[in-house]
């Protein structure tokens, strides 16, 4: 009898850690609301379906809650036909669902997220770097402990983040994002010229130690540096999130 009762109290206990446990953090995605750059010929700017949805495969895979915020909220354009990864997780992990109710910044609460992600597409360049309530959130979330991670373009997105030091979240880092050859090269932003800034230029003027195809022995490379963890070429962006996973474990 005396055995019924103990192993009764300690499924009581078990049972009541689960139900009153904290929820685990989740993950948070920006994105952009940039249909194109403004220009007079409306030069594409969007998001860069390959350098999201596959990170959120890879979030939602691993078991974690996903929420999307961008500058104005709401729905937000992609680029690139659903292939692969990402044509499943539109079709069984609502991908498409989840980014066209994408928050606003000030419905974000830094708190509840491990880490924050941003993906590439030209959009990030103009919308997301100059948002100072999404560089806040960014801010918070890295100096709580959590982990940033970015694809392509995305590095942008993190380029001009300050911390309550007032020192760049950048600075000192290694980080991945696209060389300033290539945006010159490139008419996709009339040789860069309809860009904000050139994110090589920008990371480096910030403290950063930019890393592209130029520097890197291999161009597929993740590069991770004190909790943030980037790559500059598309096809790696599922394995930022992997890494993420990896590196918030480890903290």
């Amino acid at each position: 009898m005396k055995f019924f009762s103990l192993f009764f109290s300690a499924l009581c206990l078990l049972l009541s850690s689960v139900l009153y446990a904290e929820p685990a953090k989740k993950v948070l995605i920006i994105v952009s609301n940039m249909e194109n750059m403004g220009d007079p010929e409306k030069h594409d700017a969007r998001n860069n379906l390959w350098e999201v949805a596959p990170p959120y495969h890879v979030f939602v895979s691993h078991g974690f809650d996903v929420d999307f915020v961008s500058p104005q909220g709401g729905k937000v354009p992609f680029m690139m036909d659903p292939l692969g990864i990402s044509s499943y997780t539109i079709k069984y992990e609502n991908f498409l669902g989840k980014a066209n109710s994408s928050l606003k910044p000030e419905d974000v609460n830094p708190d509840d997220y491990w880490g924050v992600y941003i993906g590439g597409g030209y959009g990030p360049v103009f919308d997301v770097a100059s948002n100072k309530e999404i560089q806040s959130i960014i801010a918070r979330i890295y100096e709580s402990g959590g982990v940033v991670g970015t694809g392509g373009h995305g590095a942008a997105g993190i380029a001009n983040v300050k911390l309550a030091s007032g020192q760049f979240l950048v600075k000192g880092k290694k980080v991945a994002g696209f060389p300033n050859s290539t945006e010159k090269s490139k008419k996709w932003a009339k040789q860069g010229t309809l860009l904000p800034f050139l994110i090589e230029s920008q990371l480096n003027k910030n403290g950063a130690f930019a890393q592209n195809k130029e520097t890197l022995k291999n161009k597929h490379d993740v590069v991770i540096d004190q909790r943030v963890v980037t790559t500059m070429f598309l096809p790696s962006a599922a394995l930022v999130a992997k890494e993420m996973i990896i590196t918030n474990s480890g903290t």
